[in-house]
């Protein structure tokens, strides 16, 4: 009887062995091919749907266009109509006439802001404030217990922090110089030239006055 026991020859065993360890090299190709394909396919999909529903994307996509042109491009693009959105002052909807003749109080104008405060708050640099006229040149600015007055009429109080708790100072005691401006919004949290972060607005600030429509 033989007893003998058969063994695979050496080199058969480690080419197995080899071969289990090592997968070939066209295993991962397929992968990524597969992957590739799959993402080609859901791009297909997804301009598939945006062309059969253009109408949802269309707005999105101006929302994007316009944000992207207020944070890198310029902070104030030239629009003929502006929309307000905070509680600054009690419209929504403006019509911006770009240029101005002297300004008069009760004005609506729309400034590039240039205060203190864009040190502490980067992104105020440069950004379009929606304010009204409240004081000219040569108007008197004083302050009683945090409520700023001008010539002699409270038309606003200074809080003594913001909402992240950064200290506001009130404006300082003046009267306006020649082309500046005391301008404030309707809101007790409006950020405007009760402050000295805020200050007045020069007049070279002013981009325009604005006709409120709603």
């Amino acid at each position: 009887m033989n007893n003998r026991q058969t063994t695979p020859p050496p080199s058969a065993a480690s080419s197995a062995g080899s071969l289990a360890a090592h997968p070939v090299a066209g295993g991962s190709a397929s992968v990524r091919a597969g992957w590739w394909r799959r993402c080609h396919r859901d791009l297909r999909e997804l301009l598939r749907h945006m062309r059969r529903r253009w109408f949802l994307y269309l707005p999105v996509f101006a929302i994007w266009g316009f944000a992207y042109a207020r944070l890198f491009i310029d902070p104030m693009p030239r629009m003929p109509v502006l929309f307000n959105w905070t509680p600054s002052l009690p419209y929504h909807v403006a019509v911006m006439q770009y240029g101005h003749p002297p300004l008069q109080r009760g004005d609506l104008i729309v400034f590039a802001f240039a205060g203190e405060a864009q040190m502490h708050y980067r992104g105020l640099r440069g950004q379009p404030f929606f304010k009204r006229v409240r004081g000219l040149p040569g108007d008197v600015v004083s302050v009683q217990d945090r409520v700023v007055l001008v010539n002699g009429d409270p038309v606003g109080v200074a809080k003594t922090h913001a909402r992240d708790r950064h200290p506001l100072a009130p404006i300082a005691p003046m009267v306006i110089p020649p082309g500046h401006y005391y301008v404030q919004g309707t809101s007790p949290d409006s950020f405007d030239s009760r402050y000295h972060e805020s200050g007045l607005v020069r007049d070279e600030q002013v981009l325009g006055v604005v006709v409120p429509i709603f």
